[in-house]
């Protein structure tokens, strides 16, 4: 007699935000799948000792040691036997660790590059929601998933839908299967159609109010400013094999068609879903299977319309800023992200105007040298340095 299937071991980087909650959401809905085996935060202590109570991981991860040692006493006191590490190198540890199966990249920003990497190298299924691994490393990320036999399934809405559109095998570039374009859809953020004068007005909680997604603060920022989207074409160009002009952004304000693939006999295929993101998470998870996501079915009626329209580069320019970077290649796009991951702070901390992102990021671009991606060092090293150069641009201001 055959005896239970194992359930499948999970790691959430990042499980305190809107994707790591969203996903131990749809592993809840299946105890008989999956099983938690590490969660890590940044420093959500609070939030991460309420998840370790429910979902029972075997290690968390914590930035500082500080707030590890607050967690491990905690988790004592709960009689729970979690164990707590802190730092980089504990991230690495539980994404390459030999009883995980599955990781899901949730980290935001730079921060998540290294332990997705380790993922990648080890092997895992990979479940890539944080874009700036790619958006930094692209070349040798994928070379990297080549490289190890990793399966990496992208859980941006976007790439997703892209990824649901295309043949199975999609491998040996978009010509080979009559792909010609890839349609990125776009909500246009909570300020389409605003003038330059009103976006200069801007505040930080307008800015993160998005109209149809529940996402992090600098996610929210970068939807608003189209930089999102930007980073979201150069991830596209590295997944699916494409060049720049290959991806066209499509305005979409109801964010029910999540992406679509144009195809050379005139076809377009679309995927379509309420904007919910535990179904591109369900999907990663159980691919090629389908589970229930816990997702309200799509009511086309209530729908009612579907409208699209171009993005305004003029009054957005962090898309053309991204479209640029990626075309120049090297590591443009890794100096690209740093200057937009510092300007998004002082934004938010009320140093920066909102139409002051782009600014900072373009004077960034044009004063920091591009070279080639030929390794991890190099691409750390121009991250480091956009960083450096916008901090001081900030100071002069």
């Amino acid at each position: 007699m055959r005896g239970e299937p194992r359930r499948q071991a999970v790691t959430v980087l990042g499980a305190t935000g809107s994707i790591g909650t969203s996903t131990l959401d749809v592993i809840a809905r299946h105890p008989e799948r999956y099983r938690v085996h590490a969660l890590t935060a940044h420093r959500s202590r609070e939030a991460l000792l309420a998840q370790c109570r429910v979902h029972r991981p075997a290690v968390a991860v914590l930035d500082r040691e500080a707030d590890a040692a607050w967690l491990r006493a905690r988790l004592a006191e709960a009689g729970l036997a979690t164990e707590v590490e802190s730092g980089t190198d504990a991230l690495v540890a539980v994404a390459e660790a030999s009883a995980v199966d599955v990781v899901m990249a949730a980290i935001v920003g730079a921060a998540g590059l290294l332990p997705t990497l380790a993922a990648v190298d080890a092997g895992k299924r990979v479940l890539l929601a944080n874009k700036e691994a790619l958006v930094m490393s692209g070349a040798l990320f994928m070379e990297a998933v080549a490289k190890s036999g990793a399966t990496l399934l992208p859980i941006d809405s976007e790439h997703n839908a892209i990824y649901q559109c295309l043949p199975v095998d999609h491998r040996g570039g978009l010509a080979r299967h009559g792909v010609t374009q890839l349609l990125l859809t776009a909500s246009g953020g909570p300020f389409r159609g605003w003038s330059a004068r009103e976006l200069a007005e801007v505040t930080p909680s307008q800015a993160c109010a998005h109209p149809n997604w529940s996402m992090g603060r600098k996610i929210s920022v970068d939807s608003a400013t189209l930089m999102n989207k930007g980073l979201e074409l150069i991830e596209a160009c590295w997944l699916f094999d494409a060049r720049p002009e290959q991806v066209q952004v499509v305005v979409h304000p109801q964010s029910v068609i999540h992406s679509m693939a144009a195809y050379s006999d005139g076809s377009v295929i679309a995927q379509l879903g309420n904007p919910d993101m535990r179904t591109p998470i369900a999907y990663g998870l159980a691919w090629p299977e389908r589970i229930e996501a816990g997702v309200e079915a799509l009511d086309l009626f209530q729908v009612a319309r579907l409208d699209f329209e171009a993005p305004d580069e003029a009054a957005f320019p962090c898309l053309r800023l991204a479209r640029e970077a990626m075309a120049a290649g090297g590591t443009a796009p890794a100096v690209l992200n740093a200057a937009n991951e510092v300007a998004v702070e002082a934004f938010l901390e009320g140093r920066l105007a909102f139409t002051g992102i782009a600014e900072l990021v373009a004077r960034v671009r044009d004063i920091e040298p591009i070279a080639p991606a030929r390794d991890l060092e190099t691409v750390l090293e121009a991250d480091a340095g956009a960083r450096r150069a916008a901090r001081e641009w900030l100071a002069r201001r």
